[in-house]
């Protein structure tokens, strides 16, 4: 008999996938985990139902989570990522020779625990000297450090359970204090087909708070409609005004220098939600 994994994405639509294998599945203490093998996009974990990362598509949304922030810093030597257990964009930071300190923090450890187990090519830049990984709330983490980071990335689930206060406004002004004065902050903002109501939200509160607020795009296959977003907050750099020729060459899959200024350019239907 054939295992198949669906994530039903609204009431009426869902994605549905072939398992050959389950390594866990876990009722933590926040989420529902599992960490399954799938015919399609290899190893894959889930939360609460929800796809959260695959080893076929997952440098898609890594790379655009940690590069055009850090291209647009002139010098992001302290960098702190909230959530993202599974390590992948701690990975893409690590890149940075800039970066002199990265501090992820998550809520969940077995998802970090899981994802070093499960996950090592994603996850392998957990145990670098440069990483301080903290086990525990990033909502309380900002608010205790004020004017503590040059870059501020929230890697969070979709706004359920643990993850609801970090798409709020409050959660944004405590950012904005603990970033110093030329920070910048970016956080993914879901899909335009399904959350078109949650994108225009966090775009009015993060211009509310931030004078130089963008909104840029990537394709990401196993993520609801395979469209998504993502919101950067800047006090002062404009990533709009990063030129090609200045972005220093690393390894990636995804995200090149010409693609930075075209991940900014929106389809119509997704740049005027957020004019």
């Amino acid at each position: 008999m054939d295992l198949w994994y669906t994530e039903k994405q609204t009431d009426n639509f869902g994605i549905t996938m072939k398992v050959t294998k389950t390594y866990e599945n876990e009722q933590t203490d926040f989420q529902h985990l599992t960490m399954i093998e799938t015919e399609e996009w290899g190893t894959m974990l889930t939360l609460d139902g929800m796809v959260m990362t695959s080893v076929r598509d997952e440098f898609v949304y890594h790379e655009m989570v940690a590069h055009p922030a850090l291209v647009t810093h002139p010098n992001p030597e302290h960098v702190l990522v909230v959530g993202g257990g599974d390590g992948g964009v701690i990975r893409e930071v690590m890149k940075h020779p800039k970066v002199k300190k990265a501090v992820l923090v998550d809520i969940d450890g077995k998802v970090i625990e899981y994802s070093k187990k499960y996950l090592p090519t994603i996850a392998g830049e957990l145990d670098n000297p440069r990483v301080e990984v903290i086990v525990g709330d990033g909502y309380m983490h900002i608010a205790k450090h004020k004017n503590a980071y040059d870059v501020i990335m929230v890697d969070s689930t979709e706004p359920v359970g643990p993850a609801v206060e970090l798409f709020s406004k409050g959660f944004y002004q405590g950012i904005y204090e603990a970033l110093k004065e030329d920070g910048i902050f970016v956080a993914q903002t879901d899909n335009p087909w399904f959350k078109a109501d949650l994108i225009q939200t966090v775009n009015r509160d993060v211009k509310e708070i931030f004078p130089i607020v963008r909104v840029y795009g990537a394709n990401i296959p196993t993520y609801p409609s395979g469209l998504w977003t993502f919101t950067m907050g800047s006090k002062k750099h404009d990533p709009l005004a990063v030129e090609a020729a200045s972005i220093p060459e690393f390894e990636t899959k995804y995200y090149t220098p010409r693609l930075h200024a075209a991940a900014f350019v929106l389809p119509k239907f997704v740049e005027d939600l957020v004019k």
